[in-house]
């Protein structure tokens, strides 16, 4: 985790993200990819590319740098390395060619929350983010003054396509020293048995030397619900789950979890991808 990037536009959801982002990169001595991305005309782009001096392009460069000069200029920055971006690109493209350009190993984004997944700080740019990320998206939803991580939920259908998602969870949660409930939700419409549903999961784990973990096989209506009640049950401080790329965060166990996951959590959820 030494490299963070948190996409802003600068509203308070992104603030909130970046506090998160914040508390972690003085924690394991990370440093913070603060990106700002001006979608402008995509005709356009090629020529603010070469550095034009079109008045457009200058007024929202310096605007861009003046609340970047305000952002920075926080108390609970202080200490943290910051890099400043601010890049002509469609949002989702920026992202992913700053991940592959500086080695980020974990984005942290804000959310409105309620408001539904789509509608994220970045709009619907941050589900196509989230979908095909190749680091961990931890999305922030609240104001976290400690963002201390004692209980992370881990939810997974444990087939063996997901064991590379664990092992990142894992790490996660050594560097956060959170207990890991390992969770899979029972449903009556793809019912298993709890011998067999525990059996998959000690396979599934097998080989692993992280003993901090509980498991838990949970029955309710849907997995959506399932996930979220127990998450409030065991006071869960964090929500995982994994994303099969193009298949979109929707594909989770053997149908879907809606994007309702994300919008009603009220925990900060982190998403791995298969």
């Amino acid at each position: 985790m030494k490299k963070i990037l948190v996409p802003t536009d600068f509203s308070n959801e992104a603030e909130q993200a970046l506090k998160v982002a914040a508390q972690l990169a003085k924690k394991h001595g990370s440093e913070i990819y603060l990106l700002h991305m001006l979608e402008l005309p995509l005709d356009k782009v090629d020529a603010f590319s070469q550095y034009s001096e079109l008045p457009e392009a200058m007024f929202f460069m310096k605007l861009a740098h003046q609340k970047f000069a305000k952002a920075m200029s926080q108390d609970y920055l202080k200490g943290v390395t910051i890099h400043e971006t601010v890049d002509f690109n469609q949002t989702f493209t920026g992202i992913t060619n700053t991940c592959k350009e500086n080695g980020i190993d974990l984005i942290v984004m804000g959310s409105h929350g309620a408001n539904g997944f789509k509608e994220m700080f970045i709009g619907s740019n941050t589900e196509k983010v989230v979908r095909t990320a190749e680091v961990p998206v931890l999305v922030i939803k609240n104001d976290h003054v400690n963002f201390d991580i004692n209980h992370f939920v881990f939810a997974s259908d444990f087939n063996k396509d997901n064991k590379g998602t664990y092992l990142q969870a894992i790490e996660l949660a050594e560097a956060l020293e959170a207990k890991i409930h390992l969770l899979f939700v029972n449903t009556a419409n793809n019912f298993v048995t709890t011998a067999t549903a525990k059996a998959r999961i000690l396979d599934f784990i097998k080989g692993s030397t992280f003993e901090n973990y509980t498991i838990s096989i949970y029955n309710d209506e849907t997995v959506e619900k399932g996930i979220l009640n127990f998450s409030h049950i065991v006071g869960a401080d964090l929500i995982g789950i994994s994303t099969h790329g193009r298949q979109g965060i929707a594909h989770f166990f053997n149908g879907s979890i809606s994007e309702d996951l994300v919008n009603h959590a009220k925990r900060p959820v982190i998403t791995f991808k298969i």
